[in-house]
């Protein structure tokens, strides 16, 4: 039996993790967004990291730091109760998405299964093209690779699985879909997404104080570019 939602629980001796629903939800996912707002806005002493996901929120926390501030409880303990009274105040929390408006090569040469995707769902790759670029995405997470952004969700009628066999290297840039989710390969990597394109822009730089483009909560609506297009933006 599912316990009810919140509920929270250890994930390893120094992170605690709090689940807030299942499934890829957008009104889940607010609530995930809401807590995650709040926790920055009022850290925890022994914070170090917060991880929202699709419908949970991982706190990692050093032992060492809230043991020193009450010797008397876990610092598990110490942290879900941080996390019991933090989800009291998310009401209280105004968060407003960011729109981020992405191009997108659908061209053959840059979508390597956009074709074979089209062949499967027996419509046309203009139509595969309308689909995907006529829905507005949330991130729901980052995660596989750093600035690799988790989105949802793709219409039903281009819903697709993963790859049996992933390829061993894909093009950074690359956009994919894996069942309802849609994402962008921020490096050269392996990878099992069916890939439909491929962006000019760049979804990681180290060098940034933001290093990644996207981020949990955004918005995100892709638009179809030429190639000619797409080159100049690359070399830009």
């Amino acid at each position: 039996m599912t316990a009810p939602f919140p509920h929270t629980y250890p994930c390893g001796d120094s992170a605690l993790t709090v689940v807030l629903g299942d499934g890829i939800s957008a009104d889940t996912h607010q609530k995930v967004m809401a807590l995650f707002a709040c926790i920055k806005k009022d850290p925890p002493a022994g914070l170090r990291d917060v991880i929202p996901a699709y419908h949970s929120l991982t706190l990692v926390y050093d032992v060492v730091v809230l043991k020193k501030k009450d010797p008397s409880l876990h610092a598990y303990e110490q942290m879900r109760s941080y996390v019991d009274a933090a989800l009291q105040k998310t009401s209280d929390v105004n968060r407003t998405s960011r729109t981020v408006n992405i191009p997108v090569c659908y061209d053959a040469s840059l979508a390597p299964d956009l074709g074979s995707l089209a062949a499967s769902h027996g419509i046309a790759v203009e139509e595969v093209i309308r689909l995907h670029t006529s829905k507005t995405y949330r991130v729901y997470m980052i995660g596989f690779l750093p600035g690799f952004a988790y989105m949802g969700s793709v219409d039903e009628k281009i819903n697709t699985p993963r790859k049996t066999t992933p390829r061993t290297l894909v093009p950074a840039g690359s956009v994919g879909i894996a069942g309802e989710q849609t994402g962008i390969y921020p490096f050269d990597s392996p990878g099992g997404w069916q890939l439909i394109g491929q962006t000019p822009l760049k979804m990681f730089d180290a060098g940034k104080e933001m290093p990644c483009f996207l981020q949990p909560g955004d918005e995100v609506c892709f638009h179809p570019v030429p190639l000619h297009e797409f080159y100049k933006i690359k070399n830009a």
